[in-house]
């Protein structure tokens, strides 16, 4: 048994802002996986490479790595340099989709995701952690919310999405990108059969963190007793 907390989800569902919470809160090591992929579409962008067909040699010269920044914090670095704010434009947002229905992309991550796994609990967050890279994840939750909901909150974040979008657009945007990461034929997204499926609407964050510690905290204390 792998020992990760997977936590899958579709678009704007706050499964990265609870990934993170959970992971402070037990003092762990946090990984996005959803900024793997907008990494490898950014690069691609840097480097003129259309996102359709990335090829395996590209893929092989990309450094990706979680490390400290100046602050403690771990984020995603790319070929030596954290890039941040680059990765959160509606952009690279949008490649990422693109460039996660490729093979040779999901093979390369593949290998990247499960190396960061060791013998200390890890969060890990993302549309197949608990499918695809760790099936056998010691907790798996899946996070959603109506694409109503979800449009709002992208709405909220800044550069996520193009200036002067409506909630109608960026709902109809969400909904699409559902579509297009279920109906893939690698790695679709949708809940492990043995996930705890979280409905977000209408929650706050801290409460979806605190329904994730209490399922982890109760098995922590099975396992002791």
């Amino acid at each position: 048994m792998s020992k990760v907390i997977a936590i899958d989800g579709p678009a704007a569902s706050g499964k990265s802002t609870v990934a993170k919470a959970v992971a402070e809160a037990l003092h762990i090591a946090y990984v996005n996986t959803g900024s793997l992929y907008r990494a490898v579409a950014l690069a691609a962008q840097r480097a003129g490479i259309p996102l359709e067909t990335i090829p395996e040699g590209f893929l092989k010269t990309l450094r990706l790595t979680y490390r400290p920044d100046d602050s403690g914090k771990y984020e995603l670095e790319l070929d030596g340099a954290f890039p941040g704010a680059e990765l959160r434009t509606a952009e690279v947002a949008a490649g990422a989709s693109r460039v996660a229905a490729q093979p040779a992309v999901r093979e390369f991550l593949l290998g990247v995701q499960r190396g960061f796994a060791g013998e200390r609990l890890i969060v890990m967050e993302g549309r197949d952690i608990g499918t695809v890279i760790f099936p056998d994840a010691e907790y798996k939750f899946f996070v959603t919310a109506t694409p109503e909901e979800r449009a709002r909150r992208r709405l909220a974040q800044a550069g996520e999405v193009p200036d002067g979008a409506t909630l109608a657009e960026v709902a109809r945007s969400i909904a699409e990108r559902d579509r297009q990461d279920s109906c893939r034929p690698i790695a679709p997204l949708k809940p492990a059969p043995d996930a705890e499926i979280i409905d977000t609407t209408g929650m706050t964050i801290p409460e979806v963190v605190a329904a994730i510690l209490r399922r982890v905290g109760a098995d922590s204390t099975q396992r002791r007793s």
